[in-house]
């Protein structure tokens, strides 16, 4: 593996966040900006693909000229371009990839593409680049539930994943039951301070299970069962606090079970979470316990690396210009529904 040397520009267009920043070698952060658009979908319970590709359009030059400016560099001083090209929003990928395609040839920048969730892994070893190999890596985020075995820089394999919905879209569905604002993680979050999590027995779906795949469809339907059956009666129904928090608890403890079962069959060094549900504090603080517990190394990301950013991007994609894996000028992008029919076909 060659040492790649250089600035490195990323950007993360995935979904409804336009993101971009600026990376040395070592995986120092020059810059790292963020438009966030929850006030745009916030109105409509979730996010509107095409309202997001509008966004990410009209505000991505922008974003870059600022990034530059933050890292207190010119364009000519870049050495590389990574950019998401999936899983997620086709629309979305498409302004992030044709952008990042223009420009790399523009500047001759050798041009990478990264799985949004490769960006997600290296975010742990941008929180600490001492964090061991080999280790068992939680993804967690609205439309992702992975477990990776990471063995050494950019190369893992996924041992596990959801094979329904994922933790961070129980979390959206579930605050949205409860007359919550999305999203839902962080509404759902700050309710359940007030609540009891033992208040209410809502099921772990697949805790028992020896596997290390996800479901949490079915938790979300007991929560409606719950909420449905509960105002029928014409009381009995807990408060919305302890709803939450019980809620909450049962999402929380099966990824934390899942994890630690991944790090004891797979003998790994450490564990970490990653993605927009890591910035949860109840997940960080059961599996920094259990870590400590049980002599694992344990690093959880601030909370700015948690949810999509581009600083994970360009991280990522030193690993893949380190290796020479360029992209072609006809990259195409991939949805996550045809993510998740890949990982079908891997356990079919």
């Amino acid at each position: 593996m060659k040492m790649f040397q250089g600035l490195v520009l990323g950007i993360e267009t995935s979904c409804d966040e336009t993101a971009v920043a600026v990376v040395d070698e070592t995986g120092r952060i020059l810059a790292n900006v963020l438009d966030s658009q929850v006030d745009v979908h916030a109105r409509y319970g979730g996010v509107v693909p095409e309202l997001a590709s509008r966004r990410h359009m009209e505000c991505l030059e922008n974003l870059t000229k600022e990034a530059l400016k933050q890292a207190q560099i010119s364009i000519s001083q870049l050495k590389g371009l990574a950019v998401t090209n999936g899983p997620g929003l086709v629309g979305a990928l498409i302004v992030g990839v044709n952008f990042g395609k223009s420009m790399a040839y523009a500047r001759r920048l050798p041009l990478v593409a990264v799985n949004h969730l490769e960006g997600h892994l290296a975010s742990a070893w941008l929180a600490d680049p001492d964090f061991p190999f080999p280790a068992l890596v939680l993804i967690a985020s609205g439309g992702h539930t992975h477990l990776a075995l990471v063995s050494e820089p950019g190369t893992y394999q996924f041992v596990g994943w959801t094979i329904d919905d994922a933790a961070g879209e129980a979390f959206d569905k579930g605050a949205k039951m409860l007359g919550l604002p999305y999203p839902g993680g962080p509404a759902i979050e700050t309710l359940s301070l007030e609540g009891s999590s033992k208040a209410i027995a809502f099921p772990r779906p697949n805790f028992h299970s020896q596997d290390l795949l996800f479901s949490f469809s079915g938790l979300k339907t007991a929560l409606l069962y719950y909420l449905r059956d509960t105002s029928r009666n014409g009381g009995g129904q807990a408060s919305r606090e302890d709803i939450a928090a019980s809620y909450q608890e049962a999402i929380v403890d099966v990824l934390c079970e899942k994890l630690f079962r991944g790090a004891s069959q797979y003998s790994t060094c450490g564990v970490s979470v990653v993605g927009g549900v890591a910035a949860n504090s109840r997940l960080r603080e059961k599996v920094f316990d259990r870590a400590q517990a049980q002599g694992l190394s344990v690093v959880l990301p601030p909370r700015s690396l948690c949810t999509d950013n581009a600083a994970m991007i360009a991280a990522a994609g030193i690993q893949k210009l380190r290796k020479s894996e360029l992209a072609t000028w006809d990259m195409e992008v991939f949805s996550t529904l045809q993510w998740k029919n890949f990982l079908r076909s891997q356990v079919g």
